[in-house]
């Protein structure tokens, strides 16, 4: 990524993403509607510029929960409208993780095609539990094409992470895992101080 490119990032980042998204769906020949096009610029904004990725609720507790166990909390609650904040919750952050960390998924017990059925259904449940319109009809399209839209943020993905910050992802997801000396000691001489409170999250 280019100087300029980091730069736009930071000032302008709803525009850098939409031009992300639009160059991607057009490599792919894939058109969504406008509304879920939207949906997914915020989707990035939200999830590059904040940390709000493992995030369950306002006061930004976080929770080791499998998808799956967050899919049958979401069933199980009493309020039609926290089912489908929880429901629209696992399709946000498995279409984020199967469409950036591809490469780290493939390397676990639970693989990419995990994420894209957790997904899809969250994203279903959702719509289903929706009464605005137009957020019901994100949430299909969400949920029927979730496969196409893993493929569009994985393109994203590419063009917004070099070999080296990717080869420092896996170096972190190794020291979450085991606590390894070694890899701690890489991420510091990265300029990276894992905090040793951090836990592995998403399964």
């Amino acid at each position: 990524m280019s100087k300029d490119q980091k730069l736009k990032l930071v000032t302008q980042p709803q525009e850098y993403f939409y031009e992300l998204l639009a160059g991607a769906f057009s490599k792919r020949s894939f058109r969504p509607t406008k509304a879920t096009e939207f949906y997914l610029v915020n989707l990035l904004n939200q999830f590059m510029t904040t940390d709000a990725y493992y995030s369950r609720n306002a006061e930004g507790k976080h929770k080791q929960e499998a998808l799956a166990l967050l899919v049958k909390e979401a069933v199980e609650m009493p309020a039609p409208e926290a089912q489908r904040t929880l429901f629209r919750q696992v399709g946000d952050v498995s279409l984020y993780t199967a469409g950036f960390f591809q490469e780290s998924l493939n390397r676990k017990l639970v693989d990419l095609d995990y994420y894209i059925d957790m997904g899809g259904h969250a994203y279903r449940e959702a719509a289903i539990r929706h009464e605005e319109t137009a957020l019901r009809k994100i949430f299909e399209e969400l949920g029927e094409r979730f496969g196409k839209f893993v493929d569009v943020l994985a393109d994203v993905s590419d063009l917004t992470m070099s070999k080296s910050e990717r080869d420092l992802l896996r170096l972190y997801e190794n020291w979450i895992t085991t606590k390894s000396e070694r890899a701690e000691r890489l991420l510091n001489e990265a300029g990276i101080i894992p905090n040793a409170g951090t836990k592995k999250t998403i399964q």
